[in-house]
């Protein structure tokens, strides 16, 4: 079992995901689909936080507080911190793709989970 991710394939897995940008501005970097973030990268590329459930959220740190950290929490979704250093790729992989969801419109995840159960 694979323990650990680049910050390059991070970015790779994420923008397969339709719609998907990469925002850069001064130090900062977001992932976003049609304007609504998902995902901030750090700048030393050790780190990512991304958009999940409360519940996921405290569920992920409860089971590896090494690898998982809260950020901040906003209504009922919480950010999570990740070591990228410390999780499988195909972890990270499922993270993305949840934390896109919730960011993404509901016909977009429609098209996108129909494209991916016929594959």
């Amino acid at each position: 079992m694979t323990v650990g991710i680049s910050m390059q394939r991070l970015l790779e897995i994420a923008l397969e995901l339709p719609e998907v940008q990469l925002h850069e501005w001064d130090e900062h970097r977001a992932l976003k689909v049609r304007g609504k973030s998902f995902g901030y990268l750090s700048q030393d590329n050790d780190v990512v936080l991304l958009k999940a459930m409360r519940q996921e959220q405290a569920a992920l740190i409860e089971h590896d507080p090494k690898t998982f950290s809260a950020s901040h929490t906003s209504g009922r979704f919480g950010w999570v911190e990740i070591q990228l250093a410390r999780i499988r790729p195909e972890e990270l992989a499922e993270l993305l793709d949840e934390a896109w969801t919730l960011s993404a419109p509901k016909g977009l995840v429609a098209e996108h989970r129909k494209h991916r159960d016929e594959a």
